[in-house]
């Protein structure tokens, strides 16, 4: 299956368009973790176990690993996700933008090393940055178009006077994935929830394309409005929760209480689309 159909099977199945994010942050752990970042494949894993019927996609954020030294366990996690929920695709959200023999390896620690169904990428060094990717005919990538935080402004939001019709540079960006980058037929973009009517923009530009939406819960954005700006039938929204799901409550219950916001988050996404 190519990762387009995942996510297609993955919607359908679990009746979902929620992404649960996986930033595992010793500090915020429940106490009986004692903070302990050994203990980051056992926190992320009860989760994954508590949501996986719930959820479209899991995206584990690589530097929450890479910064505890816990890579390893990030290699088990995904190997657990295999086992425990195979139907569901993991997103590596890396954010990778480099060129050439680096950019290859990337690719390499991706979906090799890591086993990750897609990737996230920023496009901003250009095409040669993004093609080695593509190699994986397979293999999903995401590319940061119009982000959630305020700074995105600094640049994705400024005008291409020298490029046909003076677009947005996200614009721009949506325009290339859906139609001369996107090579294996597997890019998709990534769109803030803080920003419903730029998530309506590039939907006007890639109609096709799955978007990555995220900054829905602690970051304030909103669910109804982004379901209404980016989901159409053919064309797939992955929506993000990371932190309002995983530290749902800082207790022994954190895994039932996890998938309680995972479940009422689902409902809210889902009651989107006819509301």
């Amino acid at each position: 299956m190519t990762f387009l159909d995942q996510l297609q099977a993955a919607q359908d199945r679990n009746q979902s368009m929620l992404c649960v994010g996986l930033d595992p942050d010793p500090a915020k752990f429940p106490a009986h973790f004692n903070s302990d970042p050994h203990k980051i494949y056992d926190f992320c894993a009860a989760i994954v176990d508590a949501t996986a019927d719930l959820v479209i996609a899991f995206k584990p954020q690589i530097a929450y690993f890479a910064a505890h030294r816990a890579e390893a366990q990030l290699e088990q996690l995904i190997m657990h996700m295999r086992r425990a929920a195979p139907e569901v695709p993991v997103i590596l959200d890396a954010k990778r933008g480099d060129i050439g023999s680096t950019a290859e390896q990337y690719a390499i620690e991706a979906f090799e090393r890591y086993g990750a169904d897609a990737v996230t990428l920023s496009p901003f060094m250009g095409f040669d940055s993004v093609q080695p990717y593509l190699k994986y005919h397979n293999k999903g990538a995401f590319l940061l178009c119009r982000t959630s935080n305020p700074g995105g402004d600094d640049l994705q939001n400024q005008r291409l006077s020298s490029v046909d019709g003076a677009p947005l540079l996200y614009e721009h960006v949506a325009r290339l994935a859906q139609g001369p980058w996107n090579l294996n037929g597997q890019l998709g973009l990534v769109v803030g929830a803080t920003y419903p009517a730029e998530i309506e923009a590039v939907r006007r530009v890639a109609p096709q394309a799955p978007l990555l939406i995220p900054g829905v819960g602690a970051q304030g954005g909103d669910a109804i409005a982004t379901v209404k700006a980016g989901w159409r039938a053919d064309a797939p929204i992955v929506v993000n929760s990371s932190r309002a799901v995983l530290y749902a409550s800082k207790g022994k219950d954190f895994a039932e209480a996890a998938r309680a916001e995972a479940l009422r988050t689902r409902t809210v996404l889902q009651a989107a689309k006819t509301a």
